[in-house]
């Protein structure tokens, strides 16, 4: 990078290379949760950036009537985000989409190129994901601070390489299809994962089988299968001859993990620890969030290891993941192969005859969810406790019918997995490179035979 131009924002504003930045609107014209809509424009957020991209389907909503009265922040495809408000670094590139534009909110900064032959907006999307902009970022925002914050104005001095055109699309050539194979296995993720659970909740919820029987319709799985289904429900409404029990009759394992002395602030490398900060959906954990402890640390821990399959459950939210933990470093590293969890996660495994599968998704239910929020108040520390934890209601269905669903979702369940393991391996690879082709380190042409390796 030391061989290249380096600008701050504040001259390429100047030189016509970019607009203006521009964030949402603060104060009293700033839209509030009751403002809120069903649909509408966008209500951009940082939790809203997600692998790269804007969630435009799970993000808030105003009237197109209340977006069109405020001042600023009107964003459109093509405009580089950067979150620099309490969550700092989150980037993405607005995608092409339906609406007329999107708003942000003041955690939500744009950038967006003038002259494309001078800057390229996925080369800063990139050069906004390198540690030695996340450093600068960080630093000046005051990173360690529930208020860390970078407004516009100080951003204006942030500096930004200028390596010549046909190197910044080199890069973002060579890094791109990385970036959009992990989104594309996180589509497909998101299609299982609701197949997975509309199979569950079809079972084991909304009793649809059982209830096809009352209503004499015809058979909608193998008849195998059909026929362990009761034809009846029970006075209580669930089916007959199925029962409820607490969590804690079918639990083999229930344990938590700790955090060395003096916390893991310090840590850069080692043994990755799951946090609740960490655990995302189905086989997916945000590796940014996740810590890490002493090599030592984790041989003298006699709970908390991961294993494969194993269910982890946030004390505090009552979140659950399922874990595969393997995940294939990209140059100088070791496969982390070795999990551990902090004492905000319990690892979980049920018994044989269940599933790990069938307990994440009876964990993920409804009914679960807010039987957990329940029990994991009125205390004076906020959480469920083992005993909480164990104490769980659990429809035990009959006929061995629990291990048959978590059997047909193993496929579902398998691809997922894999999935979300390879695209640590590609975030991995694209992580590795990035700073070396940022600082000039590593020529594009070298890092594509790595690529190639990677992929």
């Amino acid at each position: 990078m030391a061989e290249w131009p380096i600008y701050t924002v504040h001259q390429l504003i100047e030189l016509g290379v970019i607009e203006r930045p521009m964030d949402g609107n603060h104060g009293s014209i700033h839209p509030k949760t009751a403002d809120f809509v069903d649909s509408g424009i966008p209500f951009i957020m940082a939790s809203d950036l997600t692998g790269g991209r804007v969630d435009l389907v799970n993000c808030a909503f105003i009237s197109e009537k209340q977006a069109g009265q405020l001042a600023k922040g009107f964003s459109k495809p093509g405009d580089v985000l950067l979150s620099h408000k309490a969550t700092l670094g989150r980037t993405a590139i607005v995608q092409e989409n339906e609406f007329p534009y999107i708003m942000l909110t003041p955690q939500v900064t744009y950038y967006r190129i003038k002259n494309t032959r001078k800057l390229n907006n996925r080369f800063l999307k990139y050069y906004f994901n390198s540690r030695s902009f996340l450093d600068i970022f960080e630093a000046w925002a005051g990173g360690g601070s529930t208020r860390a914050y970078l407004g516009i104005t100080a951003q204006r001095d942030l500096p930004i390489p200028m390596p010549p055109i046909e190197v910044q699309l080199a890069i973002a050539e060579l890094i791109g299809p990385l970036d959009d194979k992990i989104e594309l296995n996180r589509r497909m993720n998101e299609t299982l994962e609701a197949m997975a659970r509309a199979i569950f909740k079809d079972w084991f919820v909304d009793f649809g089988p059982t209830r096809a029987k009352m209503e004499g319709r015809a058979p909608y799985l193998a008849p195998d299968i059909w026929s362990l289904f009761p034809a009846r429900l029970d006075d209580d409404g669930k089916p007959e001859g199925w029962t409820v029990t607490q969590l804690g009759e079918l639990l083999t394992v229930l344990e938590t993990g700790g955090r060395p002395k003096g916390g893991v602030s310090g840590y850069r490398s080692g043994v990755p620890s799951v946090g609740a900060e960490s655990i995302s959906r189905l086989g997916e954990f945000d590796f940014n969030k996740t810590k890490y402890v002493p090599e030592e640390f984790f041989v003298s821990m006699r709970k908390g290891h991961v294993q494969s399959r194993d269910v982890l459950l946030y004390k505090d939210g009552g979140k659950p993941g399922l874990f595969e933990p393997h995940v294939t470093l990209f140059g100088d590293g070791f496969p982390f192969q070795r999990f551990a969890i902090n004492e905000h996660v319990y690892r979980m495994r049920v018994k044989e005859i269940f599933g790990q599968n069938w307990l994440y998704f009876w964990l993920s239910t409804d009914g679960t969810k807010a039987e957990m929020r329940i029990k994991g108040t009125g205390v004076a520390i906020p959480g469920l406790n083992s005993t909480q934890v164990r104490s769980l209601s659990v429809l035990v269905p009959s006929n061995g019918l629990a291990k048959r669903l978590d059997g047909i979702l193993e496929p579902l369940v398998t691809r997922v997995l894999a999935n979300c393991n390879e695209s640590r391996s590609l975030a991995t690879a694209r992580d590795f490179l990035l700073p070396k082709l940022m600082s000039g380190e590593v020529r594009v042409q070298d890092a594509e035979k790595l690529v190639e390796e990677a992929t």
